[in-house]
């Protein structure tokens, strides 16, 4: 590569973020960061990095989907067979992190994973696509395949032997819960002083501190 990587950057600022506008509950703080992401962010504002760690004690990072975010924590849905399915297995902490360019800003959610229920895994499942469904079904998540004809007859095969009626949800297939003991916003400043402040979750309370950036 002959670009000078040295010479992309450039100045955030959006908005300051202080002590005295943000309040003691992150989880409140990060559903109005959320809405105004949805509302300005024109491309995917509810991606998010999910970070895990393996057998080996190695870390892997893929973008999923926000689906859900309640008073239990935020959920995605996925492949329990997949890779990160896998090393949740091992290890169930996880990072999530969200990034909105436009905004600069971003959040950290560390925590622990669990899978939801099979109700809950079941009900979202019937508000998909039905090709959505049938892609879920029809894909070995994180397999080696020989090819991608191998998905899309696959993919045929059961689309036609299901033809109109209701596509189940696979038995390996579901929701997963991160349940957060830390969470970290971070709000792009001029000349990279950035305000980063973190809530802890302490004997049930959110303890709140600032970083420097």
């Amino acid at each position: 590569m002959n670009r000078d990587l040295h010479s992309i950057r450039r100045d955030y600022q959006f908005d300051d973020l202080l002590e005295e506008k943000v309040g003691d509950d992150p989880l409140s703080l990060f559903d109005s960061w959320l809405k105004l992401a949805i509302d300005s962010c024109q491309d995917d504002p509810t991606a998010m990095m999910l970070s895990t760690v393996d057998r080996e004690h190695k870390p892997h990072s893929r973008i999923v989907l926000l689906k859900q975010r309640d008073e239990s924590g935020f959920s995605f849905f996925t492949n329990y067979d997949s890779d990160k399915g896998q090393d949740i297995e091992a290890n169930n902490h996880v990072c999530l992190t969200f990034f909105w360019a436009p905004l600069s800003r971003q959040i950290r959610i560390e925590g622990t994973i669990e899978k939801t229920d099979k109700a809950t895994s079941e009900a979202y499942f019937a508000t998909r696509p039905r090709a959505s469904q049938i892609a879920a079904s029809a894909s070995p998540q994180s397999q080696i395949i020989k090819n991608r004809t191998f998905l899309s007859d696959q993919f045929d095969r059961l689309d036609e032997e299901l033809k109109e009626s209701d596509v189940p949800c696979p038995s390996n297939w579901g929701g997963y819960i991160v349940k957060p003991n830390s969470i970290e916003f971070w709000q792009g400043r001029p000349s990279r002083l950035h305000d980063r402040l973190i809530y802890t979750l302490e004997n049930d309370r959110w303890h709140r501190v600032r970083k420097a950036p």
